[in-house]
């Protein structure tokens, strides 16, 4: 599972990074400082992202039985 969980990391980890990022820039009152706040949005999403892959992962080896 670990293997697994990593590699959902990884893709999740890019999507929750790009819509906190849009988030960001879609709101006027965060887009002025989108310089500063970009950064911490794609931290944000990679820490979000931990527990979402985890769940995934568990999600596909219960599906696909162990295999």
């Amino acid at each position: 599972m670990p293997k697994l969980a990593l590699l959902m990391w990884i893709v999740t980890g890019i999507v929750f990074a790009g819509v906190f990022g849009l988030v960001i820039l879609a709101t006027p009152a965060l887009s002025n400082e989108a310089a500063e706040l970009l950064p911490w949005a794609a931290l944000a999403g990679f820490v979000v992202a931990i527990p979402a892959s985890v769940v995934i992962a568990r999600k596909i080896l219960a599906v696909s039985g162990n295999r």
